[in-house]
């Protein structure tokens, strides 16, 4: 079969490949631009099913790509939605702590965030009370005012939109099936449907199968996909429970930031999300998407991180999968706040997957992002939260870095 020709091949059509797509286009125009993706529309998976928050910078080491690229991240995204009429909520975040012994890592945070350019600052609890009556906190909180809250499936149908006008072209429900592999092949993938294509950079924004794409190209060696289920609980009772996102201190050894409160781009309120390990990559609900060698590969990891306890993995899974039970899951939703209407969070959410990398090695979550790659194909792995926040600066570093 003769290779179809593109200057840029990108597999996966997320958040990430939706933003490199339209400022490959803008640095290099008339270059022809191919998104790849084995789903019918764009966003199916994780950018489709974010909790669409943009985070502002503050977690993350000052070291760190996160670190690089949150901020600026935050205003880009901004700056997108306010330019295309896109919803936006500006409603800001606070953390707040449970106990003194949880002081130490707030105020970690509001170093960090110093130290990243991020604007925020340690508030008492009586200012807490004046910005969100209901959120309580021991002697301090962390009030971040550039947080704000995007619709990500609107935000993604809108780049796809803007791509087909400037001229990118989509194969839908033509997912990647395997690395060229005859003579004169070497930068050529065949299609699930049996096309080849031949580009001239071939880059991998697969999120939850990144890994094993390239793994095909010699890359992700040391890495694996663990995959993690996320559920919010939303509300529909009256009133709001909030008017900002409320969020606890985290466990800073780990990348998730703990159950809290949203308040969405449509300002609905949500708790959640829950980081309960996955049994397949894309093991959203009862036996959907049942993979028997992806549930062989991932229960035996998350079995070996189990009995070795690696990263306090034993403990977290005994959580985590309490979380299924509905008044353990809001209690801890409740204290964070002052008074709660329990029964009001009634409706579990579209669950979505968290393509966690981990490091063989080490057995350790990897915290920043990872890109590997030559002058021929690029990897993106590890694009979990704040990917969606920092897709635009992200992106645009990639392009400027690996592909001119």
């Amino acid at each position: 079969m003769r290779a179809e020709r593109a200057d840029y091949l990108i597999i996966g059509a997320g958040i990430i490949g939706l933003t490199l797509a339209k400022q490959l286009l803008e640095k290099f125009p008339g270059r022809r631009v191919l998104l790849l993706e084995k789903e019918s529309d764009v966003a199916f998976h994780s950018s489709g099913r974010n909790s669409g928050v943009l985070h502002a910078g503050f977690y993350y080491s000052a070291n760190s790509l996160k670190a690089r690229f949150t901020r600026e991240g935050n205003a880009a995204m901004k700056t997108y939605c306010l330019r295309n009429k896109l919803p936006l909520n500006e409603c800001g975040k606070v953390v707040v702590a449970c106990g003194e012994h949880e002081l130490p890592a707030l105020y970690e945070l509001e170093r960090r965030g110093k130290a990243n350019g991020v604007d925020v600052k340690l508030i008492t609890a009586a200012e807490l009370a004046a910005i969100e009556p209901n959120a309580r906190t021991f002697r301090h909180a962390l009030h971040s005012p550039t947080t704000a809250t995007v619709d990500p499936a609107l935000v993604c149908a809108s780049l796809k939109e803007t791509l087909l006008k400037a001229g990118a072209q989509f194969l839908f429900s033509e997912g990647y099936a395997r690395r060229g592999a005859r003579l004169g092949e070497e930068n050529t993938v065949v299609t699930a449907k049996g096309r080849v294509i031949e580009a001239g950079r071939i880059i991998n924004a697969a999120g939850l199968y990144a890994d094993k794409i390239a793994r095909d190209f010699g890359y992700s060696g040391n890495y694996t996909i663990i995959p993690f289920k996320g559920i919010y609980l939303k509300y529909s009772g009256s009133g709001m429970p909030v008017k900002t996102n409320v969020y606890p201190v985290p466990n800073l050894k780990n990348p998730f930031l703990g159950v809290h409160y949203t308040v969405t781009a449509d300002s609905h309120v949500k708790i959640g999300p829950t980081a309960i390990p996955a049994f397949w990559r894309e093991n959203y609900e009862g036996l959907q998407n049942f993979s028997a060698g992806e549930l062989a590969e991932v229960v035996s990891r998350e079995a070996q991180l189990f009995l070795l306890n690696s990263f306090g993995f034993r403990s977290l899974a005994f959580e985590e999968m309490r979380k299924y039970y509905k008044p353990f899951f809001v209690g801890l939703g409740r204290r964070l706040v002052n008074q709660m209407d329990a029964p009001g969070f009634d409706t579990w959410t579209r669950p979505g997957i968290r393509a966690q990398l981990l490091n063989k090695t080490t057995l350790e979550l990897v915290q920043d992002f990872v890109i590997e790659g030559d002058r021929q194909t690029t990897h993106i792995l590890n694009a979990v939260s704040p990917a969606f926040t920092g897709s635009f600066p992200f992106t645009k570093w990639i392009i400027d870095e690996y592909l001119s």
